[in-house]
């Protein structure tokens, strides 16, 4: 396509070469001129936008502007990110061109860059919520970047340190001794729990611990090769201890899974006696993360580095806990998984954002064929097909941050009370927005055409990176399986105690059960009350579903357990039922906050397009007879209709993610001088 082929007022229309001020200056602890970050921020809209952008980011980021603005511009100003100069504009990625060894590296200079700008100062020894937003909104940044550097900070502090391991199992000792001397980086923390041969089941694991009271030690043994600590981020070449998940045996008797601290490396990075461990080598993503497999051959440990929060063994070798149910005790240690998946779910979501700006901006001046006989070519956005494609992603993307930002909440001011409830919504939402990320990306991957196959305009490459998300920190069908199964047991001892339902947003199961119009009328369908009615409709009903058919084979004499596998497609729709009601009911929520106008009135736009998409695609609408063939029509016709009208919001949309433009990609601006001879040339 030559240049003369794009219309002069298209250019004019999408023109995105200016760069605009963000909304919030630097933090005082910056060593960053608040001037540094002006010259790469976001592009300056030059279309009149029917809402403020500012505050739609405001909406979308909710918490830690000024933080997340400073790392961007500490990012941007340093040759160890990476940047390079495509199209008159500079852009800055990680080099993937670097062998595997090379990304390593590098994103450990990164991180001890980021130690010497003070960004970690606080993150383990400031405690509350505001420290924790902070902390989050700075993983966040991290992942916008690069997902091995985030990951590699993920282990250390969220799984590891404070909000994991540590924190949660450990006492008073482990605190005072381990938190502080973690969080300049020189320890290095990595996270002990899959093996080869167990990942989703962590009750099967086979290291063994035993106690030597002669001496004051727990002895770590790796007894064969599937009990192997595998796919351990950080083991392979840099982490100095890790925590290992162990079943711990005492005078004979196994206790079940426990955890300990123990040294892997010394400070000079040499591999500690009765340590081996081996690569897990060239991964399709996250080659920036050194992951590594451990085999521990006798191991010895102090006594105090038993976390002991949930049980101890006194130095004679007496197993000593408070909590006497050996189910009670396995659950308390699968603590710092919920906030591994509640990063998970967050970053995945930034992802999401970076896929849909950069497809949304290419379709704004990429054009193809013509509607009329030697007429104008098409922008790619102007195509009913292409909104269709894109536009629903988008309004998914932003219910999905909406609720990644309740989510967060509840994580930061948790409690002991909250803790089954963070546990059921993050592992929904974990699965719910990784799978709706890897859908996002290969759309936009595809939406971009050839261009998205090329690295440097990153859509296609953050596919692989982010694949991995389905599967750690639980596998995504294994945690809908457990959000059923807690929605089963409150739902059957509510019923048993003939107690109303308080739990995990089934009030509604209180209610009389809503009514869905047999003739559903495009107001109808825009109405929140009649989409949350069908939401509700759908989730009470397939619990009842599902608690029946449980009961059915139970009352055949099967176990409980295979009673659950054997209704699993039930389950699964349950699961799936349970977080999209509460994503929905999250949007409902924010959007009902905002004053009446232009920023209410797109949102609830959006908040249709995501209510009214997932009735369309959720089979069980029509499998169960919740909708007629006849409304579910209706339905699709309705989603086209809000495609034709968000689409003149499109560019404004993705520029209220708040991702600069350095952040994007070279197709996310001016793509043919991005591609032209002279940028070839240097």
């Amino acid at each position: 396509m030559s240049r003369q082929s794009v219309p002069n007022r298209a250019l004019q229309r999408t023109q995105i070469l200016t760069n605009h001020i963000l909304q919030s200056s630097s933090p005082s602890n910056s060593s960053l001129s608040p001037n540094v970050c002006l010259q790469f921020s976001a592009p300056e809209l030059t279309e009149k936008f029917d809402f403020d952008v500012r505050e739609m980011r405001k909406l979308l980021d909710a918490h830690n502007l000024e933080d997340r603005d400073w790392l961007f511009g500490l990012m941007i100003q340093s040759k160890l990110f990476n940047p390079q100069k495509r199209g008159g504009r500079v852009f800055v990625s990680p080099d993937y061109n670097q062998s595997m060894e090379q990304q390593r590296e590098m994103t450990m200079k990164r991180i001890a860059y980021f130690s010497d700008k003070g960004v970690f100062d606080g993150w383990l020894t400031e405690e509350g919520p505001k420290a924790e937003l902070k902390k989050l909104a700075i993983f966040e940044v991290v992942g916008i970047y690069d997902h091995s550097l985030a990951i590699k900070l993920g282990v250390h502090f969220f799984l590891c340190l404070r909000g994991g391991a540590i924190q949660f199992f450990g006492t008073r000792r482990h605190h005072e001794k381990w938190l502080r001397e973690t969080e300049n980086y020189v320890v290095k923390g990595c996270f002990s729990m899959t093996e080869l041969g167990h990942g989703s089941n962590v009750r099967g694991i086979e290291t063994v611990t035993t106690y030597d009271s002669n001496t004051g030690e727990f002895i770590i043994n790796t007894p064969c090769e599937s009990a192997q600590k595998y796919w351990i981020g950080g083991a392979a070449n840099h982490a100095t201890h890790t925590i290992v998940f162990s079943q711990l045996v005492i005078n004979g008797t196994n206790q079940g899974v426990h955890a300990f601290i123990a040294q892997i490396r010394d400070a000079d990075g040499n591999i500690c006696p009765n340590i081996r461990i081996a690569d897990c080598g060239h991964k399709i993503g996250l080659n920036g993360v050194d992951n590594g497999r451990i085999w521990f051959d006798n191991v010895r440990v102090p006594r105090e580095n038993l976390l002991n929060s949930v049980a101890d063994v006194s130095p004679d070798g007496q197993y000593l806990s408070s909590i006497k149910d050996s189910d009670q005790r396995f659950a308390a240690f699968l603590a710092p998984l919920t906030s591994g998946r509640v990063t998970i779910a967050v970053n995945a979501v930034y992802s999401s954002k970076i896929g849909l700006a950069i497809a949304l901006r290419y379709s704004l001046t990429r054009r193809a064929f013509s509607i009329t006989p030697n007429g104008p070519e098409v922008l790619l956005l102007d195509y009913p097909s292409h909104q269709r494609r894109l536009l629903p992603l988008l309004a998914k993307t932003y219910a999905m941050s909406f609720a990644g930002n309740y989510l967060k909440l509840l994580y930061v001011k948790r409690t002991p009370e909250t803790s089954k409830t963070i546990h059921v919504v993050s592992s929904a939402f974990k699965a719910t927005i990784t799978w709706h990320n890897m859908q996002t990306l290969q759309e936009c991957r595809e939406a971009c055409g050839g261009q998205g196959l090329k690295t440097e305009n990153r859509v296609g490459h953050l596919k692989g990176e982010y694949d991995v998300q389905s599967t750690f920190e639980g596998d995504n069908n294994v945690l809908m399986q457990q959000v059923s199964k807690a929605l089963i047991a409150e739902y059957l001892s509510a019923k048993k105690k003939n107690k109303p339902l308080r739990a995990f947003g089934l009030e509604h199961i209180n209610k009389p059960c809503p009514v869905i119009p047999s003739e559903l009328k495009s107001s109808t369908l825009r109405c929140s009350q009649f989409q949350i009615d069908a939401f509700y409709l759908r989730e009470r009903d397939l619990l009842q579903r599902f608690a029946s058919e449980v009961s059915l084979h139970q009352a055949k004499g099967e176990s409980k357990e295979y009673a659950f596998m054997l209704c699993h497609q039930l389950a699964e729709d349950l699961g799936r039922a349970f977080s999209e009601r509460a994503i929905l009911q999250n949007f409902i929520e924010s959007e009902s906050a905002l004053p009446s106008g232009s920023l209410k009135n797109v949102l609830s736009a959006l908040r249709s397009m995501y209510a009214l998409v997932c009735l369309e695609e959720d089979p069980s609408f029509l499998r169960y007879g919740y909708l007629s063939a006849d409304n579910i029509a209706a339905v699709r016709k309705e989603v086209s209709k809000l495609c034709s009208e968000l689409r003149p919001h499109a560019l404004a949309l993705v520029d209220s993610f708040g991702i600069p433009a350095a952040f994007l990609s070279p197709i996310a601006f001016d793509w043919i001088e991005a591609n032209s001879w002279s940028s070839v040339q240097g």
